[in-house]
């Protein structure tokens, strides 16, 4: 027996971070979580599956437009025409949602109810599913207590939508812990909510996270899909993933700390992104975030051409692959050298006191104590035009006095560049 367990498809979801680039095939973006899922069912099709489950969040709020759920409808015909069933859970996405409450679905769907526990049982494969829908988005209550006992000589699957344990960057909804769900004594779990693919195995316990079926912004990095489980015998024999996105995100961080102007760290850029399109292990196009890190002497030439620095990048992105590559965005999180100040003019002096002091610091308790006093003071000697232009300056204030040192250390190089500068224009 096999079956597919899917989630948090989140149809018709826009993809963030792209809709402003301009070379960016808009109907590609637009379509995305829809082509996923859409390969999602071709291959359960092709893979002739006993059923499917969807472990909530086919949706992704209150969508007004009733053609995300005809889409919805349509791919579960496919699914009914090949005789597949669906067992669907509502998450809290589709708690929120007109098309849950209202579009009637094929009768090869079954909806888990969300009073109390159902179980759909198939007699052919002596399989019980047991599950339960969110009734409102924001349910943070346990919802597992009220699940059955294990139906004795069946083979037992869980359906939840649900914040586990160690899933902090998601919304506390229906939260339970990996001993609750063993204990229960379902040898599969099938959870939704986390849109992280992840597998906790036991002998005789399998809880599966697929994580969402496309990566929707910078924060889903990698490959996104679903799972193909093989049972044999009443036990969990393998756990595929089935990849199906139509786009991949990526972050790329690119060491410039051999870089000492904007041309050598736009080639170090796009030495970076060829790499990856020879590592990536499939053709899909690729939405990169490229940060720039480490230290170096072209940090403070980059820190004011941040605008030319990102036109520069996708002018490498689109050389090497329009096609396939398409930059999100461009972070500088470099620093310049930590070096000693020779810069002259207004303002020079309270910089070399303030590097003075930073490097001092060390584990003096008492200075440390003192110092975020201080650099409040000598802030106040500093141009009002450098102050309001420095970001790195301004974050002074926003730290704890033992990271002060470090800060200003790092800061006070670019800050010396730019006093330099605005004195030679003067």
């Amino acid at each position: 027996m096999r079956f597919i367990h899917t989630a948090d498809i989140h149809l018709d979801s826009p993809l963030r971070g792209l809709a402003a680039y301009p070379d960016a095939p808009a109907q590609r973006l637009r379509t995305a979580t829809r082509d996923a899922f859409h390969h999602l069912v071709t291959r359960a099709i092709d893979e002739t599956v006993d059923f499917m489950v969807i472990a909530g969040d086919v949706y992704d709020g209150d969508w007004k437009d009733f053609n995300t759920g005809l889409f919805f409808v349509r791919q579960m015909g496919r699914l009914r025409q090949a005789g597949i069933p669906v067992y669907l859970l509502y998450g809290n996405h589709d708690a929120e949602s007109d098309m849950t409450r209202r579009l009637e679905l094929p009768d090869n769907v079954h909806v888990f109810g969300s009073s109390k526990a159902t179980t759909f049982r198939l007699e052919a494969h002596r399989v019980a599913l047991h599950g339960r829908s969110f009734k409102h988005a924001a349910t943070t209550e346990n919802l597992l207590p009220g699940y059955p006992a294990p139906v004795p000589g069946w083979f037992n699957i869980g359906v939840l939508h649900t914040a586990l344990e160690g899933s902090a960057e998601h919304a506390s909804y229906a939260p339970c812990s990996v001993a609750e769900l063993q204990a229960r004594g379902y040898p599969y779990w099938a959870l939704g909510h986390v849109h992280e693919h992840r597998i906790v195995r036991s002998p005789a316990c399998t809880i599966a996270y697929p994580g969402n079926l496309q990566g929707r912004h910078i924060r889903e990095t990698g490959a996104r899909g679903a799972l193909l489980v093989s049972v044999d015998d009443g036990e969990v024999t393998a756990v595929e993933r089935i990849e199906v996105d139509v786009l991949r995100w990526h972050r790329l961080d690119v060491d410039i700390g051999t870089a000492t102007d904007l041309r050598g760290t736009v080639r170090l850029a796009g030495q970076a992104m060829e790499q990856l399109l020879e590592e990536s292990s499939s053709r899909h196009p690729l939405a990169v975030r490229v940060v720039f890190t480490g230290e170096s002497p072209a940090h403070a030439l980059l820190a004011g051409q941040e605008s030319q620095l990102r036109q520069e990048v996708i002018a490498q992105a689109v050389a090497l692959d329009a096609d396939r590559l398409w930059v999100e965005k461009v972070r500088l999180h470099s620093s310049a050298p930590v070096t000693a100040p020779t810069a002259t003019g207004e303002g020079s002096d309270a910089l070399a006191e303030l590097a003075q002091m930073a490097l001092a610091a060390g584990s003096d308790a008492d200075f440390l104590g003192a110092l975020q006093a201080d650099v409040q003071a000598l802030l106040e000697k500093l141009p009002h035009d450098l102050l309001a232009a420095t970001p790195e300056l301004q974050a002074l204030r926003q730290h704890l006095p033992t990271e002060l040192p470090g800060r200003v250390a790092q800061a006070v190089p670019l800050l010396m560049s730019r006093v330099a500068q605005a004195s030679r224009a003067a």
